[in-house]
C-alpha cells in the first residue's frame, strides 16, 4: 500500500482524494498558491507545499521535483490537465514514482484523436464524421476545404484538448478563420499544441459517457453510462445516470461498444468512452477521456464503488474485485455543477469571497466542494465551487431530492449559477427527460405558475425595485455638520 501521495491538483477534487486517502491510511501532500491558501484542501491535507503561481499546476518538471523532494510513493493528478499528460506520467515512472492513472503509452494512444477515430471506425463502430488529419492553423486553405467537404455547421476541436478547451462551433464559412485562430490559440496556451481538426456538428444531440474501470491484469469492466447533454459553454452542468434516453437494446449496444473500444487500446485505470446520439437514436463514437471526470460522483452513487479508491488500488497493482456481472447498479443519480459565474453577464467567471455558505443536507444528498463561509474563490482556476449529487430509487425521487438540495444551498458574496440551476430543476423538459444539447439555448418554461409563486415573485420584484432606487450612499445632514450640536453637549470645564 502507498504511504504518501502527492495531489497535483486543487479544489474539490483534491478534497475528494484526501478523504479517500484518509480511509486508506495514506498521508497526503497538497499544492496551493497564494490566492488559494484558504481552500479546504489546504486545511485537510497532512502537508502542504506552496507553489509560486497557478501555472505551476501545469509544470511537469516542478511537480516531479516536489514529488521527489517529499519522497512520495505516487502522484494523483485529479482531473486536471496533467491527468492526460503522457510526459508527466513518463517522467514520474522514470523517477520511480507511480502515476495514478493510465500508463503513458495508453494516454499517448488515446490522445491521438484522429487516429483513434480512424481505428475505431476500422473496427466496425460508427464514429462522428471528421477531417482526415490534424490541421495546421496556418494552412487556412486546407481547413476551408475540409469544412466545405464536411458541410456546415462544423466543430473545431483541439488535437490535444478536452474539457471544451480549444473548441468552437462554426455555422457559416465567414466565421471559420476567426474561430480557427481563437481555438488554436486557446489550445496552444492550455495544451502546448495549436493543431486542430474539424468535426461535422451534430445538432441537436445527446452526449453519453460510459465509465470504464480496468486493471493491469487485463480485466476491464464498465460501470454504466451517464447522460450529459445539458451544457453551457461546452461544459456539462447537469448529468444523470442512467441515461433516461436509452432503451434496453440501445444501452446494451453502447456499453458493449465501449468495452470493445477500451480493449482496443488496452485501457487501464479509470476512463470514459464518449458517444453522441442523434435524434433517431443512432450512436457515434466521439473520444476517450483518459482520466477521472468531474461527474464521477453519479457513477459512485449508482454503483456504490469509490472510483478514487479503485484508481489508487489499481495503480499499486491490485486486481479488480468484480467481474462485469458482479457490478451492482441501483437506482438513479443526478449531479449539478455550481460555478462562480455570473449568469446575467454571459456566465463570466466571478471570483471573490463567499461571505455566507450553507450546504444542503438530507437523505442521499452529497456535496463535493472546497468552500466554506469566508473562503475565497481564486481568479486563476476553473470556476467550479461545488457539485451536488443526489440519489433516489427512481428518477422522480432523485430529481425531487435535487430540487430540495439546491433550494437549501446558500451561496452569498459573489455571483454563481445557483439561481439558474434552481430554475432549471423546475422545467417540464427536465422533469420529462425531454432535453438534448440545445436545452440551454432555447427558453425553458415550467408551465403555469401557482398563485403562491406569482405572489412571491411580485413581492421579490417590488423589494428589488425599492432597493435599486433608494439612496445607497447615506449622507450626514448639513445641520449636523457644523459642530454646534457637539459643542452644546460639552460639559463645562
Amino acid at each position: 500500500m502507498f504511504k504518501k501521495i502527492l495531489i497535483a491538483n486543487r479544489g474539490e477534487i483534491a478534497v475528494r482524494i484526501i478523504r479517500t486517502c484518509r480511509e486508506l491510511g495514506i498521508e497526503t501532500i497538497a499544492l496551493y498558491d497564494e490566492s488559494d491558501m484558504d481552500s479546504l484542501h489546504v486545511r485537510l491535507a497532512d502537508c502542504c507545499v506552496r507553489v509560486p503561481s497557478p501555472e505551476t499546476f501545469l509544470d511537469v518538471t516542478t511537480i516531479v521535483q516536489i514529488a521527489l523532494a517529499y519522497q512520495v510513493d505516487a502522484v494523483h493528478p485529479g482531473y486536471g490537465f496533467l491527468a492526460e499528460s503522457a510526459t508527466f506520467a513518463q517522467q514520474l515512472t522514470e523517477a520511480g514514482i507511480t502515476f495514478i492513472g493510465p500508463p503513458a503509452e495508453v494516454i499517448t494512444a488515446v490522445r491521438a484523436k484522429v487516429k483513434v477515430l480512424e481505428a475505431v471506425r476500422a473496427a466496425g463502430f460508427p464514429t462522428v464524421t471528421h477531417s482526415p488529419e490534424c490541421l495546421d492553423v496556418h494552412d487556412l486553405a486546407t481547413i476551408q476545404a475540409n469544412a466545405v467537404q464536411l458541410g456546415y455547421p462544423v466543430v473545431i476541436k483541439s488535437c490535444r484538448g478536452g474539457r471544451g478547451r480549444g473548441e468552437r462551433l462554426v455555422h457559416k464559412p465567414e466565421q471559420l478563420e476567426t474561430a480557427v485562430q481563437r481555438a488554436s490559440a486557446e489550445s496552444r496556451a492550455v495544451f502546448g499544441n495549436g493543431h486542430i481538426y474539424l468535426e461535422r456538428a451534430m445538432l441537436p444531440a445527446h452526449q453519453i459517457g460510459v465509465q470504464l474501470l480496468g486493471d493491469r491484469h487485463g480485466h476491464l469492466i464498465h460501470l454504466g453510462e451517464r447522460e450529459g447533454s445539458i451544457i453551457v459553454g461546452n461544459q456539462k452542468i447537469i448529468e444523470e445516470a442512467p441515461s433516461p434516453l436509452l432503451n434496453d437494446s440501445q444501452r446494451e449496444t453502447i456499453l458493449a461498444a465501449a468495452l470493445a473500444i477500451g480493449r482496443m487500446f488496452n485501457y487501464q485505470n479509470v476512463g470514459t468512452v464518449e458517444f453522441l446520439l442523434d435524434g433517431k437514436g443512432n450512436y457515434y463514437f466521439s473520444e476517450i477521456k483518459a482520466r477521472i471526470q468531474v461527474e464521477h460522483s453519479i457513477t459512485e452513487m449508482v454503483t456504490g464503488i469509490d472510483l478514487v479508491r479503485q484508481q489508487i488500488l489499481i495503480a499499486q497493482g491490485d486486481q479488480l474485485p468484480w467481474t462485469q456481472d458482479e457490478v451492482p447498479f441501483h437506482g438513479w443519480a443526478m449531479m449539478c455543477r455550481l460555478n462562480a459565474q455570473d449568469p446575467w453577464q454571459n456566465f463570466l467567471p466571478s471570483p471573490g469571497r463567499l461571505t455566507d455558505v450553507r450546504l444542503p443536507f438530507g437523505p442521499q444528498v452529497r456535496v463535493d466542494s472546497y468552500i466554506y463561509t469566508g473562503c475565497r474563490v481564486p481568479p486563476d482556476y476553473d470556476p467550479l465551487v461545488a457539485k451536488v449529487t443526489t440519489w433516489g430509487r427512481t428518477r422522480e425521487i432523485c430529481l425531487s431530492r435535487m430540487k430540495n438540495a439546491l433550494a437549501d444551498f446558500l451561496l452569498v458574496g459573489t455571483p454563481t449559477n445557483l439561481p439558474v440551476m434552481q430554475r432549471l430543476m423546475h422545467t417540464k423538459a427536465l422533469a420529462r427527460a425531454h432535453y438534448n444539447t440545445d436545452f440551454f439555448v432555447k427558453p425553458q418554461g415550467n408551465g403555469t405558475d401557482s398563485e403562491v409563486t406569482l405572489r412571491d415573485l411580485a413581492v421579490i420584484t417590488a423589494v428589488h425595485f425599492a432597493r435599486r432606487h433608494q439612496m445607497l450612499n447615506p449622507t450626514v445632514p448639513a445641520r449636523l455638520q457644523s459642530g454646534w450640536h457637539q459643542d452644546s453637549r460639552r460639559l463645562p470645564q
